[in-house]
């Protein structure tokens, strides 16, 4: 994933060290979720194949906390696009003399003649 935003750069994004930093902390952090939700998914599978009624309960608990894990991926993937678009729009300001906002249309005014 990391990659991804190295290639954005290259491909002539200019992301500042700042963004950067940003970005492979939340991809981090992703990550760090992820791995933990295969290791919950192992366990849910492991107790609900043994049908001991403990572990069948047990699971009510690791499922929801698969889930909240799963909500804070979204919350993090969402907080990384509204940086992203950010700072590209941050990035397009400093090289146009207008603006183009993330909806595409531009920020400046027409003149009018006459």
């Amino acid at each position: 994933m990391d990659g991804d935003v190295s290639n954005g750069i290259r491909n002539g994004t200019n992301v500042d060290g700042k963004v950067l930093q940003t970005f492979q902390k939340s991809f981090g952090q992703v990550q760090n979720i992820l791995d933990q939700n295969r290791l919950l998914i192992t366990e849910i599978n492991h107790n609900q194949e043994s049908r001991i009624p403990d572990n069948l309960t047990r699971n009510v608990g690791l499922i929801r906390e698969l889930n909240n894990n799963i909500r804070r991926v979204v919350d993090l993937y969402s907080d990384l696009s509204s940086s992203y678009v950010k700072s590209v729009d941050a990035s397009s300001e400093g090289e146009s003399g207008g603006t183009i906002k993330s909806d595409g249309k531009s920020g400046q005014k027409r003149i009018r003649y006459g």
